[in-house]
């Protein structure tokens, strides 16, 4: 029968091979069908026969045409068929498709959509016949009747499309079924339908399931829907992201997390690379991409900013046309998630209404964590945003070596936490990939290198964290050896750093040591100066690190791994010799040094002594080196004044003086090296070496005990020097004198501290620091005298006092707190002397400053932090000790002397240790309230259980009380820097209260109390408690009440405070109300977008929180009104203050008009604008509007009315014309925001159906003219002095009739 059928398929006509066909039951044609597709045997050759026996013009041809192809369907989903018999028929069935009629087309394609709802297909090869049916039936333009009206082919297709969109998937077929729909033509709906329908199957997938899914659906978006599909690709991996990161934060119901995070971060990294893949191809996606982003930033960042649309768009970089703009989105989603982070931190109001939410930085270095499951292609992108980042944020100004900051304290926080985010990623990326990390240390060094002009302590300071993780991995790294080549070449302060980062590596690897040891040879003989001085840098850390066998342990100093110059393996025990050998040869190379410039002996001087503390076995030879030095300026004839070589310490050339041996930090050298010598080295040594060791140090005991005696008994004279000597900076002789004085003022301070540790309170040594305390303050009060009277102002000796910080803290000890017995009479001595105590107390603040100014002190142990702290404890414990038991009021009532007493120099070094404490150790803060604690009797465990709030509130107490005192003294003896210092103390002390607390509040309504029942002219003293009140405050709650109150007061009684404080605190106000508004505005944005993208989602989305913050913006902005309400009919005196407030109220209507538009924005849909939103346009239009058009008018006839100039004054014409257009231009601005908000006033009047504008009054016409004759007169006439001013401002005329009441006649244009 089948070979018939093909038989007669061969003739030239088909009236024979229909006939037969006509014969054959339904039953029997598909048999035959079967079994030949089955055979795999001319199963072609039988289906062309068929098709061509059975014409589409004929009902029974169509019939038996449906039903070859209803049969053939179902044999290619049997899975009896071979591969290629199956390819053939659906290629057979593809071509035939189009011949046959819509209503059959129509029955197939349903069959396929009962099928699929059913899930009755076994291997889905049958779906690829589907596009080409629904291509057909989109092409049939007659009337097709079915169930639910007549349709034609377009329409029907839709209806089809849409019935399959609606019906259940089973999940094996999600990707065939998404494949086929890139082969048939949709429109804009059709395509929204089947994304969509796509999009919500990914959660029923598996998760490996779903990288071919996003890769035929990212094929598809080629159509159109590209950013519901990019939409749609990201939401679904955030939320995973989100749910994975609940699940490592502890969730008890992580079983609930669909897969592994291996699996999950694998999947989003195939991901990623398809939709770059897709991006190549299609640019347009890219932009969709970029689009959609900027889109969420307008609310909140971190919703629309995850871990993996992070890793997506650094994976974008690898494309140069995205390049820059990703990195500039990257940037400003950084600095605006820190920049809303402190916001949020500062403001309780903020607080109550915003949620805090996971920072962007925060899943930055989530990105950097889950590149190690092969995100190659972001590890590139992470590493330039880390270096834009560093290269953008890090500091950019330098002061005296010191980084300095610019711009607000917010962006300063801001810009110091961008770049730590930026180095933090590049560590990171630096531990995770062993690709890359030649390319970061090359990047970090280059910029070490060529930023001689920048700080770079950010890159020094990743630098040292880079090797310190991975000193053996660098070992081998040649790019560390090529910058050390540079080091002749780089400032003193880059190679100190640069060596000291490089240290792990020093001791790991021969050769890069030996690099660097002939590097800083070459260098010591260099001609620069500070190439020289570098070599000395490096030679001393060499020192400090590599210990000799034998030498003393140190807390500040261990040696892991040692090195040998014989042996580069690591692992064995270090060659003691070799390192001995090695340091002598260093410090034979430094004694050249001190025949050198004064600024190269001085770095040795100031590092001898950390050297001979980490490395005692070298003591021998620098005792011996320093013994020698000092021999050469010393006067060994013991009657001989002054016992000092003076004048070979300064050196003449030609007409110029310079220091050549800064003497006493040579003496100051040798004292602290020969007092840790005699304690910590000489009690160990034995036999002969110690005999000659003890020689040597009873001979430098000589030597500095006769200096002393004879310092003592040296009159000015002595010197060559006294009052009638010249100290100007302009004569060689001034020059040497004024070096000379310093020199001597230094030697008796290095004197004072080496006679009082080796004194043990003996009387007469106490008496010797007296006198050489007289001798320093002889030649300290001639410099004073005469810096004075110089014009030039001589730099202050005491700034760079040569007392050891723990000396000073000694001191001061003994001064004021030691009550031992046998120690009274001997102290008697130094408490005698006020002058005296006055000192010690200015040098221990001019140590603090120090710490603050450079975040290090010099000498002795001044870069060690934690010796650093101790001093500090004990310098704060005896100063508040000091001010609470001798108040100020008590000590100035029997005071002659002038200047600050020493109850207010306590005071203010107590203000500035508690600031230096927090700048420099916020993680101590514990342990430094309890070191002042000098009453606690606690146990061990009961202290831990006291908190800093406890400790802090403690604190705040006693000066709490000598506030009050202060202000309960009579208003003569009201001492102002006293209160000013105290409201530093305590607003420095309140930051450490934790707000919540009810310590905090006491603190808050004490602060509330002083301001409401003591009235003081002192109007610094004012300021500074309110700022202090409105710094608590604003932790509280909002201010905004607050500063309606007393603008009400400032209405009443001019002058009762600082308006432009208020001004500030109404400003941040302001400022909060405009983040919120933004916020808002944000998330209308999000939830348009959303309801482009996801109708669906959309609508069962809510924004709970709008309504609430709606009427907090109101609240705030309705009580501001009311603010400057007051303020605008207060007769303010001319200056900063009017302008300030005329560029606020332009703010207020800014922020006004940014309200209305969002209410704009609102008004599109159904909610319509909040209830308040009138009762606020009407407090505006009858409280503020007119009154402040009443000000402008005030304020320019009070700088219109100005008395007549002097002649001076009529010189200076162009300079008060360019003042007057410079306090002018504010009033245009404001007029300018009320006409705005005026504007889009009437616009929401329009959307919202509500009379807003009848709360408005009309504003005065401002329609000008110029008028030439009256320029050119003035143009003519400009010398002359009569109502110049006038004359410039009568230029404008206005045509409105009512010009008694146009209060700008000329502002508006003339800025």
């Amino acid at each position: 029968m089948d070979l018939k059928i093909l038989s007669l398929a061969t003739d030239k006509t088909t009236d024979k091979l229909q006939e037969f066909l006509q014969t054959l039951k339904t039953d029997d044609l598909t048999d035959l069908l079967q079994s030949q597709a089955v055979k795999g045997r001319a199963v072609g050759a039988f289906l062309r026969a068929i098709f061509k026996g059975s014409p589409c013009s004929e009902e029974d041809g169509a019939l038996r045409r449906s039903q070859v192809y209803s049969c053939c369907i179902q044999l290619i989903e049997s899975g009896e068929l071979q591969q290629e018999v199956a390819s053939a028929i659906i290629g057979l069935l593809m071509l035939e498709v189009h011949h046959l009629p819509g209503p059959w087309l129509v029955e197939l394609a349903s069959e396929f959509v009962s099928a699929i709802r059913e899930d009755r297909l076994v291997n889905g090869k049958s779906l690829e016949l589907l596009p080409v049916i629904l291509t057909a039936l989109a092409t049939k333009k007659e009337v097709l009747t079915c169930g639910k009206g007549d349709l034609n082919g377009e329409e029907y297709k839709r209806q089809l499309i849409d019935s399959l969109c609606s019906v259940r998937w089973a999940q094996r077929y999600v990707i065939q079924l998404t494949s086929m729909f890139k082969d048939v033509h949709l429109t804009t709906e059709e395509m929204d339908l089947v994304v969509a329908k796509v999009l919500a199957m990914f959660p029923k997938l598996n998760l490996q399931e779903i990288p071919p899914l996003v890769y035929q659906l990212l094929v598809l978006s080629s159509k159109g829907s590209r950013r519901r599909v990019l939409h749609g690709i990201i939401a679904f991996f955030s939320e995973l992201d989100k749910q994975h990161s609940e699940e490592q934060s502890g969730d008890e119901l992580s079983e609930l997390v669909a897969a592994p995070a291996d699996e999950l971060y694998h999947v989003e990294g195939t991901i990623i690379l398809h939709i770059v893949f897709a991006i190549k191809l299609d640019c347009e996606l890219g932009r969709e991409l970029l689009k959609h982003v900027k889109a969420g930033q307008q609310g909140d960042s971190s919703k629309s900013l995850y871990p993996f649309s992070i890793a997506l768009l650094l994976s974008l970089t690898r494309m140069q046309r995205f390049e820059e703009q990703v990195f500039d989105l990257l940037k400003t989603s950084v600095v605006k998630s820190f920049k809303d982070l402190q916001l949020l931190q500062g403001s309780r109001f903020l607080q109550t209404l915003v949620p805090q939410r996971t920072c962007v930085s925060s899943m930055i270095l989530e990105v950097v964590k889950n590149s190690v499951h092969s995100w190659d292609h972001v590890t590139q992108g992470l590493i330039e945003l880390g270096f834009i980042l560093m290269d953008s944020y890090g500091p950019k100004k330098t002061l005296d070596g010191k980084a300095v900051e610019t711009g607000s304290s917010l962006s300063k926080m801001t810009n110091q936490h961008a770049c730590k985010l930026g180095a933090n990623i590049l560590l990171e990326t630096f531990k995770i990939h062993e690709m890359i990390r030649q390319e970061i240390l090359e990047q970090v060094l280059n910029r070490v290198v060529t930023r001689t002009s920048s700080p770079i302590n950010h890159f020094l300071d990743l630098l040292s964290d880079i090797v310190t993780y991975a000193p053996l991995i660098l070992q081998s790294c040649s790019k560390v050896t090529e910058t050390f080549d540079c080091l002749s070449f780089l400032p003193l302060q880059t190679v100190q750093g640069l060596l000291k980062a490089v240290q792990p590596l020093l001791k790991v690897s021969m050769s890069v040591r030996d690099s660097l040891i002939l590097v800083l040879r070459k260098a010591m003989f260099a001609s620069q100066l500070e190439a020289r001085k570098s070599a000395v840098a490096g030679f001393l850390l060499l020192l400090k690190n590599f210990k000799v066998l034998g030498s003393l342990s140190s807390s500040q100093c261990s040696q892991s791994i040692g090195v040998t110059q014989v042996q580069v393996d690591v692992h064995s025990r270090y060659n003691a010799v070799a390192n001995e050998t090695f340091c002598l040869e260093i410090i034979d190379s430094l004694r050249r040094c001190l025949g050198q410039q004064a600024d190269v002996r001085l770095l040795l001087y100031e590092g001898f002594y950390d050297v001979l503390r980490r490395n005692s076995q070298l003591a021998s030879s620098i005792m011996q080196t320093l013994f020698s030095q000092l021999k050469l300026f010393y006067e060994p004839e013991p009657d001989l004044l002054p016992p000092l070589k003076l004048g070979a310490c300064v050196l003449t050339q030609g007409s110029q003086i310079f220091l050549q041996e800064p003497l006493d930090h040579l003496l100051s050298c040798v004292h602290h090296c020969l007092a840790w010598y005699k304690n910590r080295v000489i009690p160990l040594q034995q036999g002969d070496e110690g005999e000659e060791e003890e020689g040597l140090c009873r001979e430098l005991d000589d030597m500095l005990e006769s200096i002393t005696v004879r310092m003592i008994k040296s009159e000015l004279e002595d010197f060559e020097l006294d009052k009638s000597a010249d100290f100007s900076q302009s004569t060689s002789v001034g020059i040497k004198n004024h070096i000379c004085a310093c020199l001597i003022m230094g030697v008796c301070e290095v004197l004072i501290e080496y006679n009082f540790s080796i004194s043990n309170f003996s009387k007469s040594k106490f008496e010797e620091i007296l006198s050489l305390f007289m001798c320093y303050k002889k030649f300290s009060d001639i410099l004073n005298e005469k810096a004075g009277k110089g014009k030039t102002k001589m730099t202050s000796r005491t700034n760079d006092s040569l007392l050891s910080m723990k000396f000073v803290s000694d001191l001061l000890t003994a001064l004021f707190r030691d009550s031992i017995q046998s120690h009274e009479e001997s102290l008697s001595v130094l408490r005698s002397s006020n002058e005296f105590m006055h000192y010690a107390v200015n040098v221990a603040l001019q140590k603090v400053q120090q710490l603050i100014r450079r975040g290090h002190v010099s000498g002795p142990d001044g870069q060690n932090p934690d010796r650093i702290f101790q001093n500090l404890c004990d310098i704060t414990r005896v100063l508040l000790w000091r001010y609470t038991s001798i108040p100020t009021s008590v000590e100035e009532s029997g005071r002659k002397e002038k200047g600050k007493s020493i109850s207010l120099l306590c005071l203010e070094g107590l203000q500035k240790t508690f600031s230096a404490v927090q700048q420099f150790y916020q993680p101590r803060i514990q342990q430094f309230l309890r070191a002042l604690d000098v009453t606690s009797t606690e146990e061990e465990g009961e202290e831990a259980g006291v908190t800093v709030t406890q400790r802090a509130t403690f604190q705040i107490r006693q000066f709490q009380r000598s506030l009050l005192n202060l202000l309960s003294s009579e208003e003569e003896d009201f001492n102002s820097k006293e209160a000013l210092l105290l409201i530093a103390i305590l607003s420095t002390l309140s930051r450490l209260l934790e707000p919540s607390s009810a310590q905090f509040m006491q603190m808050l309504s004490w602060t509330s109390k002083i301001c409401k029942e003591y009235s003081l002219e002192d109007a610094s003293f004012c300021k500074s408690l309110m700022s202090l009140f409105f710094s608590l405050h604003v932790l509280h709650k909002s201010p905004v009440t607050l500063l309606r109150d007393l603008s009400q007061d400032i209405h009443g009684q001019l002058g009762d405070i600082d308006q432009l404080l208020v001004l500030s605190q109404a400003e941040k106000v302001l400022e909060e109300v405009d983040w919120l508004i933004a916020k808002i505005k944000g998330s209308v944005n999000q939830e348009t977008l959303s309801a482009e993208v996801t109708p669906e989602a959309a609508s069962s989305q809510a924004v709970p929180s709008s309504p609430l913050m709606e009427k907090a913006i109101i609240m705030q902005l309705g009580t501001l009104v009311t603010f400057f309400h007051e303020l605008v009919q207060t007769a303010l005196p001319s200056g900063s203050c009017v302008d300030t407030l005329l560029k606020d109220l332009s703010k207020i209507y800014s922020t006004l008009t940014a309200f209305v538009k969002y209410c704009l924005q609102v008004c599109q849909s159904s909610r319509g604008i909040p209830n308040t939103v009138e009762k606020l346009v009407k407090l505006s239009g009858s409280h503020l509007t007119p009154l402040c058009y009443s000000f402008i008018s005030y304020v320019q006839n009070k700088r219109n009315n100005n008395p007549k100039r002097t002649e001076k004054e009529k010189a200076a014409a162009g300079t008060i014309m360019a003042k007057v257009l410079r306090e002018t231009k504010p009033i245009p601005n404001l007029v300018f925001a009320i006409e705005q908000y005026e504007k889009f006033l009437i616009h929401l009047s329009k959307k919202s159906k509500v009379n807003l504008m009848q709360h408005m009054k009309l504003s005065t016409s401002r329609d000008f003219k110029i008028k030439g004759n009256i320029l050119d007169m003035v143009l003519r006439e400009d010398e002359e002095d009569e109502s110049e001013e006038g004359s410039v401002l009568g230029l404008f005329e206005a045509r409105s009739n009512i010009s008694s009441l146009n209060p700008f006649k000329l502002q508006v244009y003339v800025k």
